[in-house]
């Protein structure tokens, strides 16, 4: 069955047809909804939508990543997504003494029929260096006013704040919020004692960077987290992309992770970024944050089937243009929907992982690339995808906000696919996710 579901997919997949132009910015098949900008060159970061049709909310971080700019989040209202607008404009308190950076990751998430959102911060120094994320109740949206400040988590014995975070329905039930720390491990945070008022006592778990030969543990992090539930063990799986590669481990129990997959000594990967499974935790995608950095396409049935501990090659790799550098990615098996900076929204396909097919496209940017950073950053920076009808959105560092349609593609739930029913996207009504 899920051979002719996969035949299906690939007939009615999209196929591009037209070359890139700065005239034609974008493939037959991708419609450009809407777009607001935000204002600022390099001050948007992350982004995020709320998954409910009758939320139609999206945040995106704000941050100064190469001068000033604001530090914060700002709220948009998509209940027409070919006009988004701006609801509100959150700051954090004196601006002018924050050094470089700011909001960076945004997530949300739902607890007792309330909505939060936790949008992390990262300052490498001045009056909030302690700061990695301030919650939010914004139950009460559409109404700006009704967005409350629920409190702030701060983590003085790791200056610099929270790089990336994830939030994660856990077997237990419970929201967790997993985070970088400058220093060695990701943190795993119970949401419901947050919000509750026990910040003190809502660190619940640690996973630490294995060690990587010739860095100690003070000189290794990760970058990007993910975790979802292992469909074939039950277990709760942590993925982190970071310092020699990228690692998988059991966090079903928060108090002892189970290191079981690494992806190391990969040629070309000393440092790993963006990591995200299959949803039948098969296949993984991974990013390097370097120019001429593909994504590589990893199959880990060796480890699964308990052949080995390790996996070194990729099966496949996929890039937009081979000069540039892809960055955030968001997994709807069989579509990757890319953020890739100066290349823009990016859709391929991975009907045939060995194979990965561009099947759509949209350059959000077309202005010249940063040469104060790495030289091919600028443009897209964050993608997310409302499941429930396949809106596509894309936060770009200079030109705002974007969303889009995709021939074809009108939404995604995993059992289409003949896969598991599994994504970025929690499931926050039911019982056991």
């Amino acid at each position: 069955m899920r051979t002719v579901l996969l035949l299906i997919c690939l007939l009615l997949a999209p196929v591009t047809s037209a070359q890139w132009t700065p005239d034609n910015p974008g493939s037959e098949n991708v419609t450009v909804l809407g777009h607001v900008p935000l204002g600022g060159r390099m001050t948007v970061t992350d982004m995020e939508l709320e998954q409910e049709l009758h939320r139609p909310y999206a945040y995106v971080g704000r941050a100064s990543i190469l001068e000033e700019g604001p530090k914060g989040m700002d709220i948009i209202n998509l209940s027409n997504p070919a006009a988004p607008r701006v609801l509100l404009r959150w700051r954090l308190e004196d601006q002018d003494l924050h050094m470089n950076r700011g909001g960076m990751d945004v997530k949300y998430f739902k607890w007792h029929g309330r909505y939060y959102v936790v949008q992390s911060f990262e300052f490498a120094q001045g009056p909030n260096s302690d700061l990695g994320a301030v919650v939010f109740d914004v139950t009460g949206l559409p109404d700006p006013g009704a967005v409350t400040e629920v409190t702030r988590i701060r983590v003085p014995e790791y200056p610099g704040g929270f790089h990336n975070i994830f939030i994660y329905k856990h077997s237990n039930g419970h929201p967790l919020l997993l985070t970088t720390v400058r220093t060695g491990k990701a943190h795993i945070y119970d949401l419901a004692e947050v919000i509750s008022g026990n910040v003190a006592g809502a660190l619940v778990g640690e996973v630490p960077v294995p060690d990587v030969p010739g860095r100690s543990a003070r000189t290794t992090s990760f970058h990007d987290l993910y975790a979802a539930r292992h469909p074939d063990t039950g277990e709760d799986r942590f993925y982190g992309g970071g310092t020699g590669g990228y690692y998988i481990f059991d966090i079903t129990d928060l108090k002892n992770p189970v290191l079981k997959i690494s992806l190391v000594g990969i040629s070309g990967v000393d440092w790993g970024h963006t990591f995200t499974p299959s949803p039948d935790g098969r296949y993984a995608v991974a990013e390097a944050e370097y120019q001429y950095a593909p994504l590589r396409i990893f199959d880990l049935t060796p480890a699964l089937n308990g052949e080995r501990t390790v996996i070194r090659e990729p099966i496949s790799a996929w890039t937009a243009n081979w000069k540039n550098l892809v960055h955030n990615h968001e997994v709807r098996w069989p579509y990757v929907f890319v953020s890739g900076y100066l290349d823009g929204l990016q859709i391929f396909s991975l009907e045939d992982p060995q194979n990965p097919r561009t099947v759509g496209y949209y350059d959000t940017y077309i202005g010249p690339p940063t040469h104060e950073w790495i030289s091919v950053i600028n443009g897209a920076f964050g993608v997310d995808v409302r499941n429930e009808d396949g809106l596509i959105a894309i936060s770009d560092m200079t030109t705002g906000f974007w969303t889009f349609r995709m021939d074809g593609f009108d939404g995604w739930n995993g059992n289409q696919y003949g896969v598991p029913n599994i994504s970025s996207v929690q499931d926050w009504d039911s019982e056991a996710q």
